[in-house]
Order: C-alpha cells, then sequence, then structure tokens
C-alpha cells in the first residue's frame, strides 16, 4: 500500500470520527433544548455506562442522520417494527415499517422549544473542559473532570476549538436538561474559560453576556436563573446584584447561591468541633457574616495553625498547607477545590449536595463532582423555584436568615425532594 493510500485512510477515518461527532453534538443540543424531542425518556448514568461499550460507527455514514434517527426510534418503542436504520427499504420490503413514521416527523418538526423553569448558568474551566460537557464525549461527562493522556496528544485541535468557541461565540447557550417533580431545569454555558474572567478586557463582554442571558430568559417568563461558578463574582457584578438594580422590574429571579452554600459548609463540620480556623481576615468576617449565633463563637482567625479543621477558600497557598498539622481537614467554602498537596490530610468536596432519586435525565457530572451531586449553587436555584420564592437571593445585602432556611427547604421532604448531605466517604485523602 502507498504512503498517500495510508494518509487517505488516515484522513476518511479523522473525517469519520469528526463527522460522527458533530451529528451527536447537534442531536444533544437539540434534546436538550426540548426541541423535536422523539421520545420522551431520560437518560441516565447506566444507559451511558452500556453504550460505551455499542460499537456507534454506523452514524458517521449518514448525512440524513436525524431523518434515520427518527425512523429507528421506532424500534426501541415498538420493538417489532422499523429494524433498518439507514436502510429503511428493507422494512418496507418485509412489511416490519411501522405505519406511524411520517406523522411522528410531522409531528417533531412542528414541536416548538421547551421553556424551562429554572436555568443554570456556568461557563468553561479548563482547556480539557470542554469535552467534559454532555454535548461532547459522554463518556468523559459521566465522570468527574479530570486529565487524560489522550487529551494531551489532542492539545492542538483542542486549542483551535476553544479559540473558535470563546471569540467568535457572543451568545450562551443550552447543554442539558434535567427534570425534578414537575419542573424543567436547563444548564447553559457561557462560552469564557475561567481565565477569562481575570482579564479586566473580558469583563465586559462576559457582563453583557450574562446580562443578555437575564433578559432573554426573562422574556419566556423563566423563573429562576441561578448563577455558576465565576458568573457571580463579587468584582465582575457584586454576585448578581448588579443586573438587579439595573433592571428592577425584572420578573425572573437571580439566585447566587451563597447561603445554602454557606449553610453546607456550617453543616460539613463534624460534629463537636470546638474550634475551626479561617486564614484570612476578609474571608472570616466573610463567613462569620453569614453562619451567625454560636457558630461564630468557634471560628477563629488565627496564625498558630493548631486547629483540626480549616475553612479554605481560592487564596490557600501551598505554604499554608505545609502549617498544617497531620490529620487537619482542609473544608472549601469557595467554588473550586483547592489542590491537594499532604498525603496525611483529608479535603473536603466543595459545597455541594447528593440530588435525589426522582430527579431524571442525570447522565453526566458537574466539573469536579462525583455522579449525581451538585453544587450548593446550582441546588440553590433549584430550591428557589421549588419553593416558589418571590425575592431574590443574590448581592451582598442577603438576609442572615436565608442560609437556614434554604437548607431546611432542600433537607426537608415537603416538597418530596430531598437533597442530601454529602457524606464522609467523599472526603479524599491522597
Amino acid at each position: 500500500m502507498r504512503d498517500g493510500e495510508k494518509l487517505l485512510i488516515v484522513a476518511l477515518t479523522v473525517w469519520r470520527i469528526v463527522h460522527g461527532q458533530i451529528w451527536i453534538s447537534v442531536s444533544r443540543y437539540l434534546t436538550a433544548k426540548g426541541a423535536k424531542r422523539i421520545v420522551n425518556k431520560s437518560i441516565e448514568f447506566d444507559q451511558v455506562d452500556r453504550e460505551r461499550t455499542w460499537d456507534d460507527q454506523v452514524i458517521f455514514y449518514s448525512l440524513g442522520f436525524y431523518l434515520a434517527k427518527l425512523f429507528h426510534s421506532l424500534h426501541h418503542t415498538q420493538f417489532r417494527t422499523n429494524y433498518a436504520l439507514f436502510m429503511p427499504m428493507y422494512d418496507y420490503i418485509y412489511g416490519t415499517n411501522d405505519k406511524s413514521s411520517d406523522s411522528l416527523y410531522e409531528t417533531s418538526l412542528e414541536q416548538e422549544e421547551e421553556k424551562p423553569d429554572a436555568i443554570h448558568l456556568t461557563h468553561l474551566t479548563s482547556l480539557d473542559s470542554i469535552y467534559h460537557f454532555r454535548l461532547a464525549f459522554s463518556s468523559l461527562s459521566s465522570h468527574p473532570l479530570s486529565s487524560r493522556c489522550y487529551l494531551i496528544l489532542m492539545r492542538p485541535l483542542t486549542i483551535i476549538i476553544s479559540f473558535i468557541l470563546t471569540s467568535f461565540s457572543s451568545r450562551t447557550f443550552v447543554f442539558e436538561r434535567n427534570r425534578f417533580r414537575d419542573l424543567t431545569i436547563h444548564s447553559h454555558l457561557l462560552p469564557k474559560f475561567s481565565s477569562h474572567y481575570k482579564s479586566q478586557q473580558q469583563k465586559e463582554s462576559i457582563n453583557k453576556m450574562i446580562e443578555t442571558a437575564i433578559l432573554e430568559a426573562d422574556k419566556k417568563d423563566v423563573r429562576v436563573m441561578s448563577l455558576g461558578l465565576l458568573n457571580q463574582g463579587e468584582e465582575l457584578n457584586g454576585y448578581g446584584e448588579m443586573y438587579v438594580r439595573k433592571h428592577p422590574k425584572l420578573k425572573i429571579r437571580i439566585v447566587d447561591g451563597s447561603s445554602l452554600a454557606a449553610a453546607v459548609v456550617v453543616h460539613s463540620i463534624p460534629v463537636d468541633t470546638r474550634e475551626v480556623m479561617v486564614l484570612r481576615e476578609e474571608e472570616h468576617s466573610m463567613i462569620a457574616g453569614f453562619i451567625g449565633g454560636h457558630c461564630k463563637e468557634n471560628l477563629v482567625l488565627t496564625t498558630n495553625y493548631s486547629p483540626m479543621i480549616w475553612l479554605v477558600g481560592d487564596r490557600l497557598s501551598k505554604e499554608d498547607q505545609k502549617k498544617a498539622r497531620k490529620g487537619t481537614l482542609f473544608i472549601p467554602f469557595s467554588q473550586f477545590p483547592p489542590s491537594k498537596l499532604l498525603k496525611d490530610c483529608f479535603y473536603h468536596t466543595t459545597p455541594a449536595m447528593i440530588i435525589p432519586d426522582s430527579a431524571q435525565n442525570i447522565d453526566s457530572c458537574e466539573n469536579w463532582l462525583g455522579r449525581r451531586v451538585m453544587s450548593a449553587w446550582r441546588v440553590g436555584g433549584i430550591v428557589h423555584a421549588l419553593e416558589g420564592w418571590e425575592e431574590h437571593e443574590c448581592g451582598l445585602e442577603v438576609p442572615m436568615a436565608n442560609p437556614p432556611r434554604v437548607w431546611e427547604a432542600a433537607t426537608t421532604r415537603k416538597q418530596r425532594v430531598l437533597f442530601e448531605m454529602v457524606s464522609n466517604h467523599w472526603f479524599c485523602r491522597l
């Protein structure tokens, strides 16, 4: 075989992979939007695990992907019809074609885009995170975010995709759809990386995208929007308060989720703990303002590093960690997890909760969190929508009574939706 023929085979193979992934991503995007959905069934982690072993290469051969997918979908609901995927003429020859194929196709085209009850707005974190979202590789999104060796080999392609996504996309878009009882929850992506939020040049464009997303959701009568990760930064928009002040007639409620995050942090502290250390004065003041009550007395701003329980934020340095005693438990109150430097210490997950079994269409992990675990900021928006609260929950003037109220709403069975604390087995010891 000549070298040119070998290169042609490699080129065709790569094209098949890219072509197939494009159709997969488009299909998942339409499913997340709720538009032209064929089968109204949820996808869970067990299905994702099963499909990892399937030979899905057949989808790479057809440009008529959507029509073929619709035709074959009836086989999975009727079982004795529409066996073929891309060659339906055999079903017509042998009489196994489903007579409702054409009507299903027409109905799906007329289906309007689904209106969510609540939206969670997040953003990209690291370069490799573009592959971790549900629209990309389900084999990656179904596990906590971590580096993979083969992703390093894909770094040139990653940089190209990242440049195109962040430079030419000026709007947020939906990438995930979940159900909680009667509520439909969408997750939207702001196409910027964490590094962009540190740039003053990007601040205006990021705020513009967030503001546009809020106003568009408000026009669609979405009830709640929660701001995830750095979309609620104090320097960026005052924890979301900027949008509320600029648009006082908003019907949609903005939630930064800090109340529930604070409650989760407090309940993550082991029982009978007498002393909890905070490293910096501004962090001590912020946490003390949220927890209030007698718990504030046990919150110590110290420099002797003797307490065994540390509440840590994004500014935790390697030098700080090296001063911790053996067996120290680090409990982050920040959006991002600390670097895990010490092998003889414990690291708690970032503020998060286990979602109830009744939640549907849960088939991907939220960043570095485990399966069926959501960040407290995201859960805060869901609870706000479930409770039907009419006030905003964002900014520096959040009432002090909010953490207990949100905690009670999240952990009681009043709504028959019970979020649980992430148990001790989520402590990570290196």
